[in-house]
């Protein structure tokens, strides 16, 4: 039987059994996805200034950051179950609690308690995703893990096209999603694996191992959550439609799905900051294009599918040559340094962005990621004339990460990627023996 043939059938007989988790982080995603979109379009009903929202938007990631630190203590002394349904519990009411405090600073707050619920939720599940999954099966669970959170997403904003958002219906929907998206997996899912994640590497030291690395994902965090956030608050304020507004929004992850393999596939075979360059580049251009033709609607789905497809893409880039800067050990530390330096980006883009909105107006949406792509683009370029290129064969493998991810799949996905570098130099080594006892024979 061959090696190929056995692995495909390890691939299957784990996604098999985890089949109910995914389709739990679908429904999760569905959830929360439109709850993302709804805070925009609802918020201009309600006559919230684009300041106000973007304040709003920064309250998740306050919230998703503190709950990727502190919800593995929670785990540990109370369990994963116990912690997986009471956050969604608490984040399936503070849904429906939306409609019904149409306050900013009420909102903020609900805000910051679905963020810390959701980076709760994904610790437990990822936790589970990870312990299912073998060095030898990881990358494809993790991959599958990745498309179903995008998935959800986009079906999220089809979703939105099936209601009012100046009523409750389109937040009790949400609330619904994620109250039933935890029976499949808490009927399913047996095992209680460990939640243990590295103490972050201090910001200094990730920063001296890997410059870009560190600037590049922190402006990125910025780029994300203006996307994901103030995506919605941009279509209302040139007077898009809900269903235009959805399809806008549902564009932005769309390119992901396209553009992930590309990148990835060039990611292993060139070096990596010249394709950081290019991806940045594309996405500078594809924001300047929405920019100059944001009259047309047909544009703008370009636009937003390129300046959103580069963003996921250009995450596991990252996450991919910090590896290749640091030795296996620090790797596990690192991970959790630069999901806490995304998070920092990701909790001031939107208020830069909403401050520039509401200064200049919705067109500074396209400015302030376009400016942000071009530094990355810029950066990428400087330190490429300060640091000799590490050789492709020395590298780490590509690994698609969504940016939404916790340290828990951030350090399982640099450590599939240590794996499966070294199985290729083993298996080079092993060709190479054979050649020159061959050539000696």
């Amino acid at each position: 039987m061959s090696r190929s043939f056995r692995k495909g059938r390890a691939v299957v007989a784990v996604l098999s059994s985890i089949w109910a988790l995914l389709l739990g982080i679908v429904l999760i995603m569905l959830g929360n996805g439109m709850q993302f979109t709804l805070i925009g379009i609802r918020g201009d009903i309600e006559g919230f200034s684009a300041a106000e929202l973007a304040i709003v938007t920064s309250g998740y990631f306050v919230g998703f950051l503190s709950g990727a630190r502190l919800s593995p203590l929670l785990i540990r002394r109370v369990g994963h179950v116990r912690v997986f349904a009471a956050l969604g519990s608490f984040m399936s009411a503070a849904l429906i609690a939306f409609p019904l405090l149409t306050e900013a600073w009420a909102w903020t707050i609900l805000r910051i308690f679905v963020g810390f619920c959701m980076s709760g939720i994904y610790v437990t599940a990822e936790s589970w995703l990870n312990d299912a999954a073998t060095n030898e099966t990881r990358g494809k669970v993790l991959s599958a893990y990745m498309i179903a959170q995008t998935l959800g997403i986009i079906g999220a904003q089809g979703l939105l096209t099936l209601g009012d958002a100046g009523t409750a219906v389109l937040f009790i929907g949400a609330s619904i999603l994620v109250s039933i998206s935890f029976s499949p997996i808490l009927l399913s899912v047996s095992h209680v694996p460990a939640a243990e994640v590295s103490r972050p590497m201090p910001l200094r030291d990730l920063f001296v191992g890997s410059p870009l690395g560190t600037v590049g994902i922190f402006i990125l965090g910025s780029v994300y959550a203006t996307q994901s956030g103030m995506g919605a608050v941009y279509g209302t304020e040139i007077g898009l439609t809900a269903d235009q507004i959805a399809l806008f929004v549902a564009m932005l992850f769309a390119g992901a799905l396209l553009l992930q393999y590309p990148i990835g596939w060039l990611s292993d075979r060139m070096d990596r900051r010249w394709l950081i360059f290019a991806a940045a580049a594309l996405g500078a251009l594809s924001c300047m294009i929405g920019w100059v033709f944001s009259g047309g609607f047909w544009t703008l789905l370009a636009s937003a599918f390129f300046a959103g497809g580069v963003t996921t893409p250009l995450y596991a880039l990252f996450l991919a040559y910090t590896n290749d800067s640091l030795s296996l050990e620090d790797m596990p530390a690192a991970s959790g340094g630069l999901v806490l330096t995304f998070g920092i980006g990701a909790i001031i883009g939107p208020l830069s962005t909403g401050w520039a909105m509401q200064q200049f107006g919705p067109v500074a949406f396209w400015a302030t990621l376009g400016i942000s792509f071009g530094l990355i683009a810029i950066y990428a370029l400087y330190r490429m004339t300060q640091r000799a290129p590490t050789p492709v064969e020395e590298t780490e493998s590509y690994l698609g990460v969504l940016p939404t991810a916790t340290p828990v799949v951030v350090e399982a996905a640099g450590a599939w990627s240590a794996d499966q570098a070294e199985t290729s130099d083993d298996a080079n080594a092993d060709e190479e023996a054979s050649d020159h006892f061959k050539d000696g024979a």
